[in-house]
């Protein structure tokens, strides 16, 4: 048995909806054929379906038929046939992308989110991304940017290409005008472009080998951006970049998430939380011919020693015990 809509419940929402031309992948107003919204039941599991007249979607706890959703407003409660309740929403960008299909991992938002911001990402901005992975992180980018901005994203593996494209084509509905993919390297598809860009995301295992492509092709003042799993990725990445003497002292950060239990007078952290996922770096592009001044730092003991195989910055200060025999 389906719920029904309440009769006392106001009136449905009468405004119009996004704009097409926003492309932001939002609606608004009653569900309609066509749409993806998110059913979450009692235990917080998640289904997303894509609303068809006439379907039936079936769960453990009996089926929903996709015509007692369609033409309400979201936020509402329906029972399947064997009474299991579920919340309907349309599915928000941050929940799309860690429930669908992945061909490779996916740039959390936590982490997405820290890359818009800190690498300000803005609307009409250029910006290129190296490893599409499942399209997670192309989608906030092509978010930022808007439809007057440009993602140019690079893959080398075509099956990621190919998830990718489908995941980004079925949050915005339909093909993007401001994204380009491209199958290929970017050490070497980026020079024989031409393009310059205003910020580079680089999320790959070996960011380092394109970041001579990327310096060549940010504009003064742009941003590169690595996004690397572990610490040896992280420490190879950071010198590569003091080495290159085009960009400003990289900085380097990851952020954790945790979620906290609030009832009444029991307030206390999870157990569970979003830990490590990856770190993040960033530099800006230095003009032509300009270099930043070398920051003076004295590294902890044994950073440079015998057993350091990694890229040295010119003019780092080692301590003579320090050095390698």
């Amino acid at each position: 048995m389906s719920s029904t809509p309440d009769e006392t419940a106001a009136p449905l929402d009468t405004a119009p909806d996004v704009p097409e031309a926003a492309w932001s992948g939002v609606h608004r107003g009653p569900l309609k054929v066509g749409e993806w919204v998110r059913l979450i039941d009692q235990k917080g599991r998640r289904h997303n379906i894509c609303l068809e007249a006439g379907k039936t979607f079936h769960t453990n706890r009996g089926g929903m038929d996709h015509d007692d959703l369609i033409g309400r407003e979201e936020g509402f409660t329906i029972t399947s046939t064997s009474g299991g309740e579920y919340l309907v929403f349309r599915p928000l960008l941050a929940e799309f992308v860690v429930s669908m299909p992945r061909g490779a991992a996916v740039v959390y938002p936590k982490d997405a989110a820290q890359i818009v911001s800190m690498c300000d990402i803005f609307p009409g901005a250029h910006v290129v991304e190296a490893g599409v992975g499942s399209g997670a992180l192309t989608c906030s980018l092509l978010r930022a940017v808007g439809p007057h901005g440009r993602v140019s994203s690079y893959e080398r593996r075509e099956e990621f290409a190919d998830v990718a494209r489908r995941n980004v084509h079925q949050f915005f509905g339909g093909e993007h005008p401001a994204w380009q993919l491209t199958l290929g390297d970017l050490a070497e598809a980026l020079p024989a472009s031409g393009e310059r860009a205003d910020r580079i995301i680089l999320d790959m295992l070996a960011p380092w080998e394109c970041l001579d492509a990327a310096a060549d092709a940010l504009r003064p003042g742009g941003i590169v951006c690595a996004y690397v799993a572990t610490t040896t990725q992280l420490s190879r990445f950071v010198e590569t970049v003091r080495i290159h003497g085009g960009f400003t002292e990289p900085q380097s950060w990851e952020s954790l998430v945790r979620n906290w239990h609030v009832e009444g007078l029991a307030v206390r952290p999870d157990h569970k939380m979003i830990g490590h996922t990856a770190f993040l770096v960033t530099a800006r592009r230095m003009a032509p011919g300009q270099r930043a001044p070398l920051k003076k730092r004295r590294p902890a003991p044994g950073a440079y020693g015998p057993d350091y195989q990694g890229p040295r910055a010119e003019g780092a200060v080692v301590e003579e015990t320090d050095r390698a025999e």
